[in-house]
């Protein structure tokens, strides 16, 4: 026995012995930490982890992989805090809900997943869905699916007829009652159930709806829809579990109300006061922009029949104010994290934003640290991912320019590494 156990000891240190190293070049090499641009840098990469940072470009051993980035620009995977992976916005999504079952959503959300990473984004969180996206993240993990690393709210957390009612707009006798287990709450007691049933299901995160929305079928887009008690009691309960919070919030009481239970994050935040505002600092409350959404929403508003009526009223209203609302947030001191609200826009179309909220005012390295640095910093996993750091995830993109001279080199990631593997290599 004690033979086996020196002879299983031996394969496995022959294993970890043996396992490739890859050395990348980078002419120039994003710190977001430091929040500065590198010159002539190498990343050393084994076992999917980034094992080091060199200075100038190493020479690899005769067993090791090189990677030759030296005209690119190298940086973090890039991490959208507001995707709907499950879907995608179109004439149709209304009445798809009647027609299409479960492993064809499935299979249909592949592509958003495989369309996201190839855009350089590595971590998602998901905030929303029929619960389909717990499999697509497990299914991601395993291997079997290409896509980002998902972190999933399951399903949203709403009040009767809120903007997550999964039977809003529905006839009469398809209304029934959800309750907790379907993530619809009238009270504290329930607000604790539907958390702990999220959990159950498999989820990662929560998410609850404060106020009305844009693209739910009922007219109120931005009443709150959540008593402070109730979101204090999902607050206090995804705690216990150390999920992360986030509100979806357009209009400003439902903010107020958020911010004041406990939320971690404003999701939109359209008509978000300076009350609001000097609360969130105050608080620490992070803002999740959704630029990309508000614009996607405003335009598509103006196609016949792209969107009910109903809809395409609120569209016009709430789109148009988002990025303004950004800009003096940003200016104001708001902590923000990237986020695109993408399914709602279209996946693989997540990088724009940054074109957006650089328009807005912010600078382009402060955009890329808000999809790198802050976005692992709400997530609790900056110990993980988010910088290129000795002791993390070999999460890693290229671009062919420096984006704090051009953002819009953000549009085309020519490279991109997933914890130490190879995803998209585009080389000129």
């Amino acid at each position: 026995m004690y033979k086996l156990l020196l002879f299983g000891l031996f394969l496995c240190c022959q294993f970890v012995s043996n396992a490739q190293t890859t050395i990348i070049h980078c002419g120039k090499l994003i710190d977001v930490d430091k929040g500065v641009v590198l010159n002539n840098k190498s990343i050393v990469v084994a076992e999917g982890m980034i094992k080091s940072v060199e200075d100038g470009y190493i020479t690899p051993k005769k067993e090791d992989k090189l990677i030759d980035l030296k005209s690119k620009t190298v940086m973090p995977g890039l991490m959208d805090m507001h995707v709907h992976v499950e879907s995608e916005s179109g004439p149709k999504r209304y009445e798809e809900t009647f027609r299409e079952n479960e492993s064809y959503v499935a299979l249909r959300a592949t592509q958003f997943c495989e369309r996201t990473l190839m855009a350089g984004f590595t971590t998602v969180r998901d905030l929303g869905g029929s619960g389909i996206n717990v499999s697509l993240r497990e299914a991601i993990k395993n291997g079997i699916i290409k896509g980002p690393r998902i972190y999933t709210c399951e399903k949203s957390i709403a009040t009767t007829g809120g903007h997550a009612d999964p039977t809003n707009g529905v006839r009469d006798n398809l209304k029934g009652d959800p309750g907790p287990k379907e993530g619809v709450i009238n009270s504290p007691e329930e607000a604790a159930k539907a958390v702990r049933q999220r959990y159950k299901n498999g989820a990662d995160c929560i998410k609850i709806t404060s106020t009305g929305g844009v693209l739910s079928v009922a007219s109120d887009g931005t009443g709150p829809q959540f008593t402070i008690e109730e979101i204090q009691a999902i607050v206090k309960t995804a705690n216990d579990y150390n999920f992360v919070t986030a509100a979806h919030a357009h209009g400003t009481e439902g903010m107020k109300r958020a911010v004041l239970g406990g939320i971690h994050s404003i999701e939109h935040g359209t008509f978000m006061t300076e009350e609001v505002m000097d609360l969130m600092i105050k608080k620490g409350t992070y803002y999740v922009p959704t630029i990309s959404a508000g614009k996607f929403v405003a335009d598509k508003a103006r196609t016949p029949n792209f969107y009910p009526k109903m809809i395409a009223k609120k569209a016009l209203e709430v789109g148009p104010q988002i990025q303004a609302t950004f800009a003096k947030a940003y200016k104001r001191g708001v902590k923000i994290a990237f986020g695109t609200d993408s399914g709602v826009s279209l996946h693989g179309d997540n990088a724009k934003e940054f074109v957006f909220m650089v328009e807005a005012g912010m600078s382009p390295m402060e955009s890329i640290q808000s999809a790198t640095k802050n976005a692992a910093q709400l997530m609790r996993i900056y110990n993980t991912t988010g910088s290129i750091t000795s002791g993390k995830m070999a999460d890693i993109i290229a671009v062919n320019a420096d984006p704090t001279q051009d953002i819009n080199t953000m549009l085309n990631v020519v490279f991109v590494m997933k914890e130490g593997e190879i995803y998209k290599s585009e080389m000129k």
